[in-house]
């Protein structure tokens, strides 16, 4: 634009000195000096002009070249951060996958160190009871003598002789039997696992580890996406067991179950109850995160 002005501006002076040549007498000598002098300006304004269009035109394809070079930057920045996304997300789910795996590892430690306990105090308690048999069959010895001789033979129609009769068959030991539910639960043998843990319940209703037998059915239930299953198995720990070792447990996946199937008012209250009853628990910190995950408050108080 500047040029363009000074262009016309060089030519309207050309044409006044024209016109001054024209109606003013001048001799010819200067007119023709003038007219020279002009069209040496005009050549000069001419080439300034276009030394300022090479100029841009340079500039212009520098800028444009420049422009194209952030251009394809910002789409290899797009590219890459896809593929930290695509990454990232990739890890979550595995850490996802591999937290729930050590969850199930460090319940099944921490319930063997429990039966482990339980079952110090009955070798304990047997031992006791073994020393007063001992201390009691002792004195039974030195007070009265043998009602047989050692070695004698059952008789049939015989005074004093037992007749023959074919040994009990052990039956299996509420250790063995919850080790065993216990050791096919964490193999996945889920449906075998389910058997052993109801038999358990069954046969030992009043044993410290039956509470975590009835957890377990539950956990089989969560995860086999049986949550309605998973529900009422949880609801029995809860009700059943008041002083459980699983107590924590049992209502934080009880609450789990019900946001998979819906319930979300009656999982959100089970997983405040959570914190609530077991501030500082493992438990408590899982529930605290679901429900930050949810956009809810860890208070019934809280919006």
């Amino acid at each position: 634009m500047r040029t363009r002005w000074t262009v016309t501006a060089v030519i309207a002076l050309m044409f006044g000195a024209l016109g001054g040549a024209i109606f003013s007498p001048q001799p010819a000598g200067a007119v023709s000096r003038e007219i020279v002098e002009l069209q040496q300006q005009m050549s000069q304004v001419l080439q300034s002009q276009q030394d300022l269009r090479s100029a841009i035109d340079t500039n212009s394809a520098t800028l444009k070249t420049l422009v194209q070079q952030s251009l394809d930057a910002v789409n290899q920045l797009n590219g890459q951060l896809n593929g930290v996304q695509k990454s990232t997300q990739e890890v979550q789910a595995n850490s996802g996958a591999r937290i729930e795996s050590l969850t199930q590892q460090s319940q099944g430690l921490a319930d063997n160190l429990q039966d482990v306990q339980s079952r110090v105090g009955k070798l304990s308690q047997q031992m006791t009871d073994v020393q007063n048999l001992l201390q009691s069959i002792d004195a039974k010895i030195s007070s009265s003598a043998p009602a047989a001789a050692p070695g004698s033979a059952s008789v049939p129609g015989v005074p004093g002789t037992a007749p023959n009769a074919p040994p009990a068959a052990p039956a299996i030991s509420s250790d063995t039997l919850y080790q065993n539910a216990l050791r096919d639960y964490t193999s996945g043998n889920y449906d075998l696992s389910r058997q052993e843990f109801s038999d358990y319940i069954k046969n030992f209703p009043t044993n410290d580890l039956a509470s975590n037998s009835q957890f377990y059915l539950g956990e089989i239930s969560y995860s086999q996406n049986d949550f309605k299953g998973a529900i009422a198995a949880y609801e029995l720990v809860l009700q059943n067991y008041p002083h459980s070792f699983k107590l924590a447990a049992s209502l934080l996946k009880r609450g789990m179950a019900e946001l998979e199937v819906g319930q979300k008012a009656a999982g959100i209250r089970d997983l405040r109850d959570v914190v609530r009853r077991f501030p500082g628990s493992d438990e408590a910190r899982r529930a605290q995160a679901k429900l930050k995950e949810m956009g809810v408050s860890a208070t019934s108080s809280g919006r």
